[in-house]
């Protein structure tokens, strides 16, 4: 159980520190979601390795037909989905073994802010959640990195005594600018789905698998 005053790290940091594919990666993932440091990308890698290795092992289990993986794996997709990792709709194991660690970033409540169009940028949503200019569901929440689930996420607003509910505020976001902002990520999301596309399709083609050898 171990000492309550020196609780384990929650997460895992890389094996070798000095990666330079890596650490180029880290920093732009960095500025790309106004994080505070390195160690917020390493916490939401932890937690999807986590998520990998429990369908991996779930799936083995299935295979030897074990009645008891069957309600976790089910379990395990409805608590993805319901942290909207997955779609709503759910899927399968083999959707976990898939996402990515954008996935995971694009739930804590400073993205779910800044795509609201509550903040003009990732590090403005930040500080906003910080000095509790943000409420969730009726409460003051100041933790930028909580995971919002999808019944929370509509409930996301600013706090009824922050300054931030005059429309007319200098730091508050405009409506066209909220727009601009929701074409762009619109923009890259619709780029990010292509070139993943382009990727599957040189895999299979690499690997000779054709359109019909999937209908089969």
């Amino acid at each position: 159980m171990g000492d309550p005053k020196f609780s384990r790290k929650a997460y895992d940091t890389p094996s070798h520190p000095w990666q330079g594919e890596r650490i180029k990666a880290e920093a732009e993932t960095v500025r790309t979601y106004g994080l505070k440091n390195k160690t917020e990308v390493w916490k939401a890698e932890s937690l999807l390795r986590n998520f990998r290795k429990q369908s991996r092992e779930l799936q083995a289990r299935l295979r030897s037909g074990d009645a008891q993986a069957k309600v976790e794996s089910d379990a395990l997709v409805a608590k993805c989905a319901r942290l909207g990792i997955l779609s709503a709709a759910g899927g399968d194991l083999n959707a976990i073994l898939v996402l990515k660690d954008e996935d995971v970033l694009n739930r804590r409540l400073q993205t779910i802010v800044f795509q609201k169009g509550l903040a003009t940028t990732s590090k403005q949503a930040r500080q906003m959640i910080n000095h509790g200019h943000i409420f969730m569901n009726g409460h003051r929440v100041t933790v930028p990195g909580y995971l919002v689930t999808r019944e929370e996420e509509s409930s996301v607003s600013y706090n009824p005594a922050s300054p931030f509910t005059d429309e007319n505020h200098p730091m508050r976001i405009s409506a066209q600018q909220a727009a601009t902002n929701a074409e762009a990520r619109a923009a890259a999301q619709d780029k990010a789905a292509a070139e993943d596309a382009a990727a599957a399709k040189a895999d299979a083609d690499e690997a000779g698998i054709t359109a019909e050898d999937g209908a089969n």
